[in-house]
C-alpha cells in the first residue's frame, strides 16, 4: 500500500514543463549558434528536440536541388519527432535562424516517459493536433488565397498574433527568398507586398534583424476578396507619384484576382475572425 501510494503521488507531482526544461537521463541541453545546422535531410534520427529559446527553420530539398521552407519554429515547439513514428532518417533539415537553446530527448526516454506520464502525452498530443490544424490551414491558404493574403498570414503567425494580447510584435527578419518559399510565390512579389505593408503602416523595419508587425495587418487577411488591388502609388525620386504594378505570378499559376474570388471552405472565415 505504501509503495502504491508513493507511485501515485509521483505521478501527480510530475510536471511536463519541468521535464522539458531540465536535464536528466536521456535529456540534454544543446546550443546552436545562428546559421548553424542542427541536422540535415537524410541524417539518421536520434530523438526529439524541444525549442527553449530561439528560432529554427525547417526545410526540404528536392532531387533537383530546389529548396522549400516548411516552417519557422520558436519557443515551445517540438521538431524531429519522425523517429518516434519509426522514421530512420530525417525527412527535413533544421537550421538555427538565431542563437538557439534546445532540449534533446532520446527516443527511448521520450517514449517511455509518455507511457508512464499521461500529462506529457497530453501536452505532446495537443501540440501535434495544433500543428496538424496549422498544416490544413496552410493548404487551404495556398488553394484559395492570394499571395498578398498568404504573406500577411505568415507574418501574423510568426508574430504569434493574439497570443500575448499586444498590438505589435517584433519578429526575426527573414530574407525575401525564404519568405517567398513559405508563401509559395516569387521574390519580386514578396518585395512588392512588403513595401505595400510598410507604406500602409502594417509593418516597419528596425535596426538589425528585427521586423515589427502590427495587428492591423489582419485587415489584409480579412479584406473582401473583391477588393484586392493590383497597384498602389509610390513616390519617385523627383517627388512625383506613380502607380507600381504588381509583379506577375509564377507562369502557370492562376492570377491572384481569380484565386481570391474562389469560395473559401466552410467555416474558414469564421476561424480567421
Amino acid at each position: 500500500m505504501v509503495k502504491q501510494h508513493t507511485i501515485s503521488r509521483r505521478k501527480l507531482d510530475f510536471d511536463p514543463h519541468v521535464f522539458l526544461a531540465t536535464i536528466g537521463k536521456g535529456r540534454s541541453k544543446v546550443s546552436f549558434q545562428k546559421k548553424t545546422s542542427i541536422f540535415t535531410q537524410g541524417d539518421p534520427t536520434d530523438g526529439i528536440f524541444f525549442v527553449k529559446k530561439g528560432k529554427v527553420r525547417l526545410s526540404v530539398v528536392s532531387e533537383a536541388g530546389k529548396e522549400a521552407t516548411l516552417g519557422i519554429l520558436s519557443e515551445g515547439d517540438f521538431f524531429g519527432e519522425g523517429g518516434l513514428a519509426g522514421q530512420s532518417a530525417c525527412m527535413s533539415s533544421a537550421l538555427a535562424l538565431t542563437d538557439c537553446a534546445l532540449l534533446h530527448v532520446e527516443k527511448e526516454v521520450m517514449m517511455r516517459t509518455m507511457r508512464l506520464e499521461p500529462k506529457l502525452s497530453a501536452l505532446f498530443m495537443k501540440y501535434l493536433l495544433r500543428r496538424n490544424i496549422r498544416y490544413q490551414d496552410d493548404l487551404v491558404d495556398q488553394l484559395f488565397n492570394s499571395s498578398e493574403k498568404r504573406l500577411a498570414r505568415v507574418l501574423l503567425l510568426m508574430a504569434q498574433f493574439g497570443k500575448k494580447g499586444v498590438s505589435e510584435m517584433s519578429i526575426h527578419r527573414l530574407s525575401q527568398e525564404t519568405m517567398a518559399e513559405m508563401v509559395g510565390t516569387t521574390r519580386s512579389r514578396v518585395s512588392f507586398f512588403m513595401n505595400r505593408f510598410r507604406k500602409m503602416g502594417f509593418i516597419k523595419y528596425d535596426v538589425g534583424d528585427s521586423l515589427h508587425v502590427h495587428s492591423s495587418l489582419l485587415n489584409v487577411v480579412l479584406q473582401d476578396d473583391d477588393g484586392v488591388k493590383s497597384t498602389f502609388k509610390i513616390k519617385t525620386a523627383g517627388g512625383r507619384s506613380r502607380k507600381a504594378l504588381e509583379p506577375p505570378a509564377k507562369r502557370g499559376d492562376p492570377p491572384d484576382r481569380n484565386r481570391a474570388r474562389r469560395p473559401p471552405l466552410p467555416g474558414l472565415k469564421a476561424r480567421q475572425r
